[in-house]
């Protein structure tokens, strides 16, 4: 079963001073130390206001990672994702950090958010590579935890950091590969994590579009509720991780 937390997707990266004449990333899928930033960035010049509607406690947190891969697999032709799909060649990017309820629906857009400066979007600009996202995480996740913008972002990037990400490219020439590969790949390289705090999920052409790692509110790894983050592991699906291009199946 699959669940969408979220409209927006994307994110990846963290290198704190990133400018727009940084060098380009290498041929393979960067790991984020380094990407372009465009001169010019299409920055949100008014507050993004509330949803209005009340939201429940919060009680943990979701470190969401999209495969820019499978997102630019259709995109890579189109203006605005051209920093993403472009100019620059990601692995993973950190789509958000989302505080979680008990149950669904989890708390969004709960206080007025105003714009993110431009020298904060630049700082995570290689975590996050897209202005308008960076805005959207900030107004409908962090905005439900964090007092300001600065201190949602500083958490997001601790986390990004704290937690390395496998090698996907290699694991995806398994013809064999199934939802559990790709927790046990994160638990493998992230001592502590168990497989249980990794959730996926899948498109409906089974093909592999996020990961995230359930955390609860001190940021230590919990498990994931199987109905809301992927297919369970009993469920032994084939699914495949998309290498780079713009087409495909």
């Amino acid at each position: 079963m699959i669940f969408r937390l979220s409209s927006g997707l994307l994110i990846l990266g963290l290198l704190a001073g990133c400018e727009p004449e940084a060098a380009a990333p290498p041929a393979g899928l960067s790991s984020s130390s380094a990407c372009t930033i465009p001169a010019n960035l299409d920055l949100a010049t008014e507050p993004t206001p509330p949803d209005g509607i009340p939201d429940a406690p919060v009680t943990g947190h979701v470190l969401a990672l999209s495969w820019s891969p499978e997102f630019c697999r259709f995109r890579g032709d189109a203006p605005e994702h051209a920093s993403q799909c472009g100019d620059n060649r990601f692995g993973f990017i950190l789509h958000g950090l989302w505080p979680q309820a008990t149950t669904a629906p989890h708390p969004r857009a709960c206080a007025l958010a105003p714009p993110v400066t431009e020298e904060l979007v630049r700082e995570h600009f290689c975590m996050t590579p897209s202005a308008w996202l960076i805005q959207h995480e900030w107004s409908a996740h962090g905005t439900c935890a964090w007092d300001t913008a600065e201190g949602y972002f500083r958490d997001a990037a601790m986390l990004w950091q704290r937690f390395e990400r496998p090698d996907l490219i290699g694991l995806s020439y398994d013809a064999e590969l199934v939802p559990s590969d790709v927790r046990r790949a994160f638990a493998r390289v992230n001592e502590g994590l168990p497989e249980q705090a990794v959730g996926i999920q899948i498109n409906a052409r089974g093909w592999l579009e996020e990961v995230f790692i359930c955390l609860d509110l001190d940021y230590r790894p919990r498990p994931c509720a199987p109905a809301e983050y992927g297919p369970a592991d009993s469920l032994q699906e084939g699914i495949s991780i998309w290498r780079g291009g713009k087409t495909g199946n």
